[in-house]
């Protein structure tokens, strides 16, 4: 399996993203080969000054990069020698990049890049309109995947049910759900409520055969074990994102602090189940989201990765190409293709992707 990184995605980047690349190596197979995309003579200073030399470490130059706050769309266009712009091309199935295609791609560079350049070099799915980021996040419960996370701020009622297909099939095939309890994110369980764009996804999702939909949740549902799939649009999505993964922290130094200053000797016996616990509810231990849609698999990391979540983001990587994701999206799509108002063999063009 071959896996390209974007070396120069991230606040962290170059360094975080290298070291993270090189910890990676420990789970892959001898026959697989980790693509590192960005500046060739930086990459090979970086790997010498490490004394890393390793058979599974290719290097595929890339010199120009896109910036956090540049316009997505426009700097795709504009940069087609930056590492996003680059990573993407040997992500595509089609690619006519001398060092071939790589299985999956993942960066931690401009969220709205990435998912522009999916969509405008990997290409959508048969069937799909708009590709959507499905996020795992951490429950008492257990994960709940919220999708869309920031791809799409401005879906359709069609969008919507089909990020209910897709992180459906990706929820079994990747944290092994049976029967993924799927839910829409709405502003109150009751019917009626919400924009029409929600309503249509809701009946949508109502007639979806196989679909285990179980109705609206709100906010306060979401680590309450109320669903496996919560479904919303884009800004919805990063905005609960963000504010769970800053939730989790502050939550954390205040339970440290108070039993800190209660009775050190008491702190010194919960440290490590403390740490045990915030573990298993912290974002990087838990790497990056594919972008479901695209013909091919991309991995979009935070902004704020550390060598870690790189690691963690190039297993998972590994891990949604073995569970052909993809192969069974197009098979569900085509399945439900009849209850689809714009038709789901009719392509639609691609919109903004600011986010």
């Amino acid at each position: 399996m071959r896996v390209a990184v974007d070396v120069m995605g991230g606040d962290n980047a170059p360094n975080a993203i290298l070291e993270g690349c090189i910890d990676a190596l420990q789970h892959l197979d001898d026959g697989d080969t980790l693509v590192l995309v960005g500046p060739e003579d930086l990459i090979k200073g970086a790997l010498a000054e490490r004394g890393v030399s390793d058979a599974r470490l290719e290097i595929h130059h890339a010199p120009d990069l896109i910036a956090m706050h540049d316009s997505p769309t426009t700097a795709v266009r504009a940069k087609p020698d930056s590492s996003i712009v680059r990573m993407a091309r040997i992500g595509s199935p089609k690619t006519d990049e001398g060092h071939g295609h790589c299985d999956a791609v993942l960066s931690a560079g401009n969220t709205g890049a990435c998912v522009a350049a999916g969509q405008m070099l990997m290409k959508r799915l048969p069937g799909v309109h708009r590709p959507g980021i499905a996020v795992t996040i951490p429950a008492f419960h257990g994960p709940v995947v919220l999708c869309d996370a920031g791809a799409n701020p401005h879906p359709k009622g069609t969008h919507l049910w089909q990020y209910g297909v897709m992180a459906d099939i990706f929820t079994k095939a990747v944290h092994g759900i049976e029967n993924p309890r799927v839910a829409l994110m709405n502003i109150g369980a009751e019917e009626g409520k919400g924009s029409s764009i929600v309503k249509e996804a809701h009946d949508l999702l109502k007639q979806t055969p196989g679909l285990n939909y179980t109705g609206f949740v709100e906010g306060r549902d979401f680590f309450a074990g109320a669903a496996d799939v919560i479904i919303t649009d884009g800004f919805v999505g990063n905005t609960v994102l963000k504010m769970a993964e800053g939730l989790v922290k502050s939550l954390f130094q205040a339970i440290a602090q108070e039993i800190f200053e209660s009775d050190p000797k008491l702190a010194m016996q919960f440290e490590p189940i403390v740490k045990q616990i915030y573990a298993k509810n912290d974002y990087h231990e838990h790497g990056g989201a594919p972008l479901l849609g695209v013909n091919g698999t991309m991995i979009i990391a935070h902004g704020s990765s550390e060598a870690r979540t790189i690691r963690a983001a190039v297993r998972n990587s590994r891990n949604a190409v073995s569970a052909h994701v993809n192969d069974e999206i197009v098979r569900r799509l085509k399945e439900v293709a009849h209850l689809d108002p714009a038709s789901a063999h009719q392509a639609t063009p691609t919109g903004s992707t600011e986010g």
